[in-house]
């Protein structure tokens, strides 16, 4: 069927956010700005939670991994998107498109994990407070955090051999990044064994961390009804609402974007989603862990107040 119809494609073109040149530079600007707050941001957590021993806990552990996280995979899309808005042609290799989409998912995927494992972490905290260094020893929440990274990229690497084993009739890819769904579009071979095992394979992950932090938030909910101290209560919902607040951002886009039937695509709409979880998200996650922790408050002061005192 591909024989005389198709060429053999080497690299890709990515269309980008929008065309209009009117649009261009303000955006450009505008994610140019949110892209380097997210990292300061994230790096500013990770920093904090390694010097503060006031955080040296398992629950900042994870923290850490989730904010180094988010620093990796937004790097692996938005500058594309940022170099597309001021140029009229941005193209990028097959391998160079593979990688692309390896590391975004094996990021991503390791992202929705972590936020399963750390919704283990509050369920310990809250429901088995007695138990929870015995639970969350050392040796289980860094094997929970490397199990988590493990699937990611695992998930990641048979996710995007499913698409690049496809024949593609174009090379302009509808996107700012190579993703699989934006990919099927620009394929001449038959993709629906292909979408099925994606759905499938990338919904075990996706769906099977949602269930976890489902069940444990059922079992968190339940022990906090159970706290008659009204203090006791708030404390205990400020330690998980600020986890639950990210969790529902970042499952809400993700979910949307790959977990929908074809013919509900939109790739503009697609486009947008995909800017508010490459940027937007990993953006806030360091905001929404700051400025609602009064621990990572507490542990920024002594470490400023230190660091004065030393100058």
């Amino acid at each position: 069927m591909e024989g005389s119809n198709t060429t053999l494609v080497t690299d890709f073109i990515l269309l980008g956010l929008t065309d209009d040149p009117l649009l261009q530079l303000p955006l450009f600007v505008l994610f140019l700005l949110a892209y380097c707050i997210s990292m300061v941001g994230n790096a500013g957590i990770i920093l904090l939670t390694k010097i503060s021993p006031r955080l040296h806990t398992p629950m900042y552990f994870l923290l850490r991994n989730l904010s180094f996280v988010d620093l990796c995979y937004p790097a692996c899309a938005t500058p594309n998107m940022l170099a597309n808005l001021l140029s009229d042609r941005n193209a990028i290799s097959f391998l160079g498109c593979a990688l692309q989409m390896f590391l975004f998912l094996g990021f991503g995927s390791a992202e929705t994990l972590l936020l399963a494992v750390m919704a283990y972490d509050r369920y310990a905290a809250i429901c088995k407070p007695l138990l929870y260094h015995t639970i969350l020893t050392e040796r289980n929440y860094k094997s929970l955090t490397a199990g988590s990274y493990l699937i990611g990229l695992l998930n990641a690497m048979v996710l995007t051999c499913l698409t690049f084993t496809l024949h593609f009739c174009g090379s302009n890819i509808n996107h700012f990044f190579c993703d699989g769904p934006t990919l099927f579009t620009i394929s001449c071979s038959n993709t629906f064994l292909n979408e099925v095992l994606s759905a499938t394979v990338g919904g075990i992950v996706l769906v099977g961390s949602l269930l976890v932090i489902v069940i444990t938030y059922m079992h968190i909910v339940a022990a906090l009804f159970r706290i008659h101290s009204t203090k006791g209560r708030h404390r205990a919902f400020s330690t998980c609402s600020s986890h639950f607040l990210v969790v529902t951002l970042y499952y809400g886009t993700i979910m949307f974007t790959y977990l929908r039937p074809k013919s509900s695509y939109s790739l503009e709409h697609d486009k947008v989603v995909a800017v508010f979880y490459s940027v937007i998200i990993p953006l806030l996650n360091p905001l929404i862990y700051s400025l609602r922790n009064q621990e990572v408050k507490l542990a920024l002061r002594e470490v400023m107040t230190r660091s004065c005192l030393h100058v």
